[in-house]
């Protein structure tokens, strides 16, 4: 009986909007006014963006050579297991399913949650049950199959670019308000921290490493993915630098810098209390784009997981008539509405997700980075269809990068951030439970 495998089933154009789609989230219409408060001039606060833009393209480009040189389903696992070998891809595997992958779904739902809850509050844990629900359905429509996964992905992908675009629109050609804007607070003066700024730019563009784990179900084949890394980086970074152009244009640094949600705050000064609903609207589709990417790319390290282990092999199963591993989608949905369940018992459910999975995404994160030096001596006679440019300089930058956030993670966060690194070392326990 013929083993049941991922197929190449995913257009490049697909694949595209899937990143893009995992990078460009609710995070650009909540950052920026951290980003402001914290370099003080608008110059300085575009040119942060652009760094940000820089550093994730760099980093895009050591992605790219992992996984052109070994196209997985598993991505990162698979990069970690051949640098690291199997108990170091496990810790991975089993932190992406426990704490990285499922911790970001919760976030992302709660970003949902919080909003909806705003506008229909059903009881004390509305939030949590809306965030919930999200999570539930994008889980089954990625059962149904990768065509009607990735389909729903372009859908929502669009939505959520058109309505950035008009956000730019209104924030370059709408005069705002005099009495609204005069409304609006000032910042005070604030000291230039640009690597607080940084991080929060970074995280703002973080998600363009999911692309590792549909290497293998390229159409086009994984040679395809150095295309898919630059153009969806490139794409961000000018769909980023227009928006938050645009929002200096309309509010100016000193009112980012004291707004606590400047895309609300444009859009109260410009179309009045309309364009709140509009920005609201802009808000739930980004950051249902970015859940349903999360998902399709998260079940595929759960499926690696259990094909290389076999106490986990319920996992590795891939039906073949949706192309789609039904059961890691399904566990991976179950832990994700645990953690959304954990969440509802604190006092701010998004903010400990965050807390929760930064430090231990950051550590992996830098791994992977320091995999492609370990691969290139440990199997340099590996084919490379390509080569990470300037080499060793650009991935030292992006394994620097890594580690410095791996700190501010662990700096700036509270106990979530311990609670993520004990459910990792519980992983340690598990692996040597079932070998």
């Amino acid at each position: 009986m013929k083993e049941e495998t991922p197929r190449p089933l995913i257009r490049t154009i697909d694949a595209v909007a899937l990143v893009i789609g995992i990078i460009v989230g609710a995070g650009i219409f909540r950052t920026p006014s951290i980003v402001a408060a914290n370099t003080g001039s608008a110059e300085l606060f575009l040119l942060v963006w652009l760094l940000g833009g820089l550093i994730s393209l760099i980093g895009a480009l050591c992605y790219a050579e992992l996984s052109t040189t070994f196209p997985n389903t598993g991505g990162d696992y698979h990069f970690l297991m051949r640098a690291f070998g199997r108990r170091f891809a496990f810790l991975f595997a089993w932190a992406r399913l426990s704490i990285i992958q499922t911790g970001s779904i919760a976030l992302l739902a709660y970003i949902i949650g919080d909003y909806v809850s705003q506008l229909y509050p059903i009881g004390p844990y509305s939030s949590a049950l809306f965030a919930a629900l999200v999570v539930i359905t994008l889980t089954v429509i990625n059962m149904l199959g990768v065509t009607f996964g990735t389909g729903t992905q372009n859908l929502l992908f669009t939505i959520e670019f058109l309505g950035t675009l008009c956000v730019v629109i209104v924030g370059f050609f709408l005069h705002p308000s005099p009495e609204r804007l005069s409304a609006l607070p000032l910042a005070s003066e604030n000291p230039t921290a640009i690597g607080l700024a940084l991080v929060f730019v970074l995280l703002t563009f973080g998600g363009w490493n999911e692309a590792g784990y549909i290497s293998a179900e390229l159409k086009a084949g994984s040679r395809k993915m150095v295309w898919i890394l630059v153009v969806s980086i490139l794409v961000t970074t000018v769909l980023y630098l227009l928006v938050n152009w645009a929002f200096l244009h309309a509010l100016g640094i000193e009112r980012m810098a004291a707004s606590e949600a400047v895309g609300i705050d444009l859009m109260r000064a410009t179309l009045g209390e309309p364009g709140i609903y509009l920005i609201g609207i802009l808000v739930v589709m980004a950051t249902l784009t970015s859940i349903n990417a999360t998902i399709f790319t998260g079940a595929r390290t759960n499926y690696a997981l259990g094909r290389d282990f076999k106490v986990l092999s319920g996992l590795a199963k891939w039906n073949m008539r949706t192309s789609s591993p039904i059961n890691a989608l399904m566990v991976q949905g179950m832990i994700a509405l645990a953690l959304i369940g954990l969440g509802a018992l604190t006092r701010d459910g998004f903010q400990s997700m965050v807390d929760f999975t930064a430090p231990v995404f950051w550590f992996f994160f830098l791994a992977t980075g320091i995999s492609l030096f370990v691969l290139r001596k440990k199997e340099r006679n590996a084919v490379r269809p390509f080569k990470v440019p300037f080499y060793p300089v650009t991935p030292v930058i992006f394994c620097g990068s890594c580690a410095y956030l791996l700190y501010s993670s662990l700096a700036y966060t509270g106990i979530g951030a311990l609670v993520g690194v004990a459910v990792l070392a519980l992983g340690t326990l598990f692996f040597f439970a079932i070998r």
